[in-house]
């Protein structure tokens, strides 16, 4: 169930936004999955998965955005905390049922606060860099189903969603 406003951590009792101290908080290990997909063309997938898109190696590409972007995430989402990410990894498959590109990310951090953000940020990147791509050849790509897969780690502990996304 969704929090009140007035339990949020980023927002103090006068309702104003602030960076949540975590000092206090131990280290422990902290994962995150996350998800995304590009609905395309058939075409437009063939052409990818056959290194002919004119612009280069679209899933190399994309896979090197995501781990970039992941190490970015504090300079791109106000109020998030920089992390010492230990483990980024960005799997980039085919789904000819879509037909497009899955994207999951897998982030680890052994830190004070979690790394769901990061991988979100990886994932939407990734997406976003296969779409900046292949545009040229293919623009009604559609961005679809970014979500939180799965989370561990954390006074809240896990997280596991449903098909739909939701928490279990």
């Amino acid at each position: 169930m969704p929090k009140a406003a007035s339990q949020l951590s980023h927002i103090n009792t006068a309702g104003e936004a602030h960076m949540v101290d975590v000092s206090e908080k131990p280290q422990t290990a902290r994962t995150a999955r996350a998800a995304g997909s590009v609905r395309m063309k058939t075409q437009t997938l063939e052409t990818i998965l056959a290194g002919n898109a004119k612009k280069g190696d679209v899933l190399g590409t994309a896979r090197l955005a995501g781990i970039m972007a992941a190490k970015r995430t504090h300079e791109l989402i106000p109020l998030c905390h920089p992390l010492p990410l230990s483990k980024v990894s960005v799997d980039i498959t085919e789904n000819h049922a879509l037909p497009g590109l899955d994207v999951t990310v897998t982030a680890k951090v052994s830190g004070q606060t979690g790394v769901e953000m990061e991988a979100l940020t990886a994932a939407s990147v990734a997406c976003l860099t296969i779409y900046d791509m292949a545009k040229a050849i293919d623009p009604g790509m559609e961005i679809v189903s970014l979500r939180l897969l799965e989370k561990t780690g954390g006074k809240s502990g896990p997280f596991l969603a449903d098909e739909k996304g939701s928490a279990e």
